[in-house]
């Protein structure tokens, strides 16, 4: 799936405030991000491990907000 970005520069606007608008969009739309996940290429068993150690992180996470909220 091809995902374009794009603003449009107004009459009045000046190019500097344009691009940061565009940076600004592909950061939203993580263009980026998905770029580079598909640059390379990971075995099923290695995406399995990196995905599972994501959601250990998460709930690593979680648990030490829990508890500093308590």
């Amino acid at each position: 799936m091809i995902v374009l970005a794009y603003v449009e520069v107004n009459a009045n606007e000046s190019v500097e405030s344009a691009l940061r608008r565009f940076k600004r969009k592909v950061q939203q739309e993580a263009i980026i991000k998905e770029i580079k996940k598909h640059s390379v290429y990971l075995k099923p068993g290695e995406k399995r491990r990196l995905k599972d150690a994501q959601a250990r992180k998460r709930m690593r996470k979680r648990l030490k907000r829990e508890i500093s909220d308590l």
